[in-house]
């Protein structure tokens, strides 16, 4: 903590070298950008998800780069492969001080048709896997006596809702109220926990949607007229996983959407 006269220049205040960052869903999109950013800034990186050669692609340009960087398979919804998959990034890097929590799916279909194997898929990915992954990371840096720090992935979605998009939307809102839950207990280990919930972000997941005909209708709603880039969350990402930065931040939901949460019905 410096003193309220002190000024810490960006540089030094988005710096984390000696943190140790583990993302899941890092094989593409936005796991595989926050990734990037994390170790662009200093930290090194285990890279999580089920597609290894993914995932081997993002640690050789980490690499290349000079950062660090160690791709792991990891399903997060394989709740007995996590001690394992926590166990290897210490044996590489150390304890996890900084946990992102990515990993996430979209199921969509009207709530009286909808499936009771997707709507379980959806809740297990989204919601269960994040709570697993918090416990066990968690434990760990108490453990570490270092603290840490916990950034979920939530979405608008998780503070309003959209048409046949049910399941998710419960499965984000939970993952926001389990934020603050997680603030409140952790912060006794110096441990932050906080979320983001982004907008209509441009990926792999979202493409297809955005470039059709509804999605293109549905930007127009966007006060900012556009959707998001990967690139539009990188300051929120540094701004959370930053001890230096946000510090002082606990069991908050930062909204990055262009205006989208606010536009008139």
């Amino acid at each position: 903590m410096t003193g309220t006269d002190d000024i810490v220049n960006a540089e030094h205040l988005f710096d984390l070298t000696g943190e140790i960052a583990l993302v899941t869903g890092a094989s593409s999109g936005l796991g595989a950008r926050f990734a990037k950013v994390l170790a662009a800034h200093g930290a090194a990186v285990i890279l999580a998800a089920r597609r290894v050669d993914r995932l081997r692609h993002v640690e050789r340009e980490i690499c290349d780069k000079g950062g660090k960087a160690f791709a792991m398979a990891l399903d997060v919804t394989d709740s007995s492969s996590l001690p394992g998959a926590f166990d290897r990034a210490e044996d590489r890097f150390g304890t996890v001080s900084c946990l992102v929590n990515n990993a996430g799916i979209v199921r969509i279909g009207k709530p009286l048709e909808f499936g009771r194997e997707d709507w379980q898929t959806v809740i297990d990915t989204n919601l269960n896997a994040v709570w697993l992954l918090c416990q066990e990371a968690g434990r760990r840096m108490a453990t570490a006596k270092r603290g840490g720090t916990i950034v979920n992935i939530a979405s608008i979605l998780g503070l309003r809702v959209t048409l046949r998009g049910a399941a998710y939307s419960v499965a984000k809102a939970g993952l926001i109220q389990m934020t603050r839950a997680l603030a409140v207990e952790l912060a006794q280990f110096a441990i932050r926990v906080n979320a983001i919930a982004p907008g209509y972000i441009m990926s792999e997941m979202t493409e297809s949607y955005l470039k059709s005909e509804n999605g293109q209708a549905m930007i127009k709603t966007i006060p900012q007229r556009r959707y998001g880039e990967a690139s539009d969350l990188d300051g929120t990402l540094l701004l959370l996983a930053s001890p230096q930065a946000s510090g002082f931040m606990t069991g908050s939901t930062i909204v990055v959407d262009g205006g989208h949460m606010w536009a008139p019905v």
